[in-house]
């Protein structure tokens, strides 16, 4: 791996800042359909702390996320001490040696915009380039990349085919007008932004599923229809691809695998066969989250280092695999799982918010010291 490689973990907004109650996730919350997310780790008071701790850690590069409810609480009305202090969060971060990478949007809609229908609304494609622009204008020369989208086949399918997450919806019509929603919207969203900064690398974050046997029809179906389908419709709105990979499907026979606390199969060389199938893009890919629920941590030494071989294995087979962030640098607020979940390098005491660097995160900095080799 070359000295460009970006190393580094991630966060998002609702997850760990605390005190976002302007959005559709802390409205479930106060329904009592979530878990509430409270305080979370206090990350918008601790964020210099935290980054403190990565840069300790090795990292040169971190993911985190933008909360839209903050900057634009009212419809067309902006908050300039919001965009004041992600300014902040932007300049501390390279402060502390980190390349920031930006998500403008992680799951969470303001309240004004879900209460509108959110991404099934007319104009939801102009409403979320409208933030975007905002958001670039103000902090556009701050940042190199900027990830317009998390993972928008998990949004669709959770919230309007599974109808676990809000605005908690099972309608097929519904989940595929959204999944177009969220192509025009990331298309829109890229073009404004060109204009306001030509050079903004600008991608989404993709979650992609290794689905096995490769000769089951189902597999082949579910390769088009969960990996490529959306990625094919931006193709040509896109500098580089965030990969998000976590997990496994097997068709037919079942091979009997590890799992996380979550209950998640770890299959390793899972993210060679996803990333291999980038390759048709001819992209620069970053693997923008990848992680495990380990509470013990017990697997994730082993899990980092398994998942970093497989992408030196993708770079031997020539394709252009840019960086690698693992998920996540904190504990975190887990969705629906509320906070049992611990995917964090760092542990949170949610009683006393005292962080604590857990021994796999010093298994991931040494394998960063050797470029993802662990000699």
């Amino acid at each position: 791996m070359n000295p460009q490689f970006y190393w580094g973990a991630a966060t998002a907004s609702y997850q760990v800042e605390g005190g976002i109650e302007n959005n559709d996730w802390s409205e479930a919350a106060r329904q009592g359909k979530v878990p509430p997310a409270g305080r979370a780790t206090d990350h918008y008071n601790r964020f210099e702390e935290d980054f403190s701790l990565a840069r300790q850690l090795g990292h040169n590069a971190h993911r985190f996320s933008i909360e839209w409810s903050r900057i634009e609480p009212e419809e067309g009305v902006f908050d300039e001490s919001a965009v004041s202090h992600y300014a902040t969060v932007l300049d501390s971060l390279r402060a502390h040696g980190l390349e920031p990478f930006v998500t403008l949007w992680h799951f969470t809609l303001p309240l004004w915009f879900s209460r509108q229908g959110g991404f099934e609304h007319p104009q939801a494609s102009e409403k979320f380039a409208r933030y975007c622009e905002y958001v670039l204008k103000n902090l556009g020369s701050k940042a190199t990349y900027w990830i317009t989208i998390n993972e928008p086949m998990v949004y669709a399918s959770i919230g309007y085919r599974v109808g676990s997450w809000p605005p908690f919806q099972k309608n097929l019509l519904k989940f595929e007008r959204v999944t177009k929603a969220l192509v025009q919207a990331h298309k829109l969203a890229y073009e404004r932004i060109k204009i306001i900064v030509p050079t903004a690398q600008i991608g989404i974050a993709k979650n992609n599923i290794h689905f096995t046997p490769g000769w089951h029809p189902l597999a082949l179906f579910m390769r088009w229809f969960w990996n490529h389908r959306f990625l094919r419709s931006i193709s040509g709105h896109q500098d580089f691809i965030g990969l998000n990979y976590y997990f496994h499907h097997q068709f037919g026979f079942r091979q009997q695998l590890p799992k996380s606390d979550m209950g998640w199969e770890i299959y390793p060389a899972g993210l060679y066969h996803v990333l291999m199938e980038l390759k048709r893009y001819r992209k620069p890919v970053y693997i923008l989250e990848n992680g495990i629920a380990d509470t013990a941590d017990t697997q994730r030494a082993q899990f980092i280092t398994d998942h970093i071989e497989q992408v030196n294995r993708a770079q031997r087979d020539g394709l252009e695999v840019k960086g690698y962030f693992y998920w996540s640098l904190l504990d975190n607020f887990e969705w629906a799982y509320g906070f049992k979940p611990r995917f964090g390098l760092v542990a949170i005491n949610y009683s006393t918010l005292e962080r604590t660097v857990r021994p796999s995160a010093l298994v991931y900095q040494k394998l960063i010291q050797s470029s993802g080799i662990l000699k």
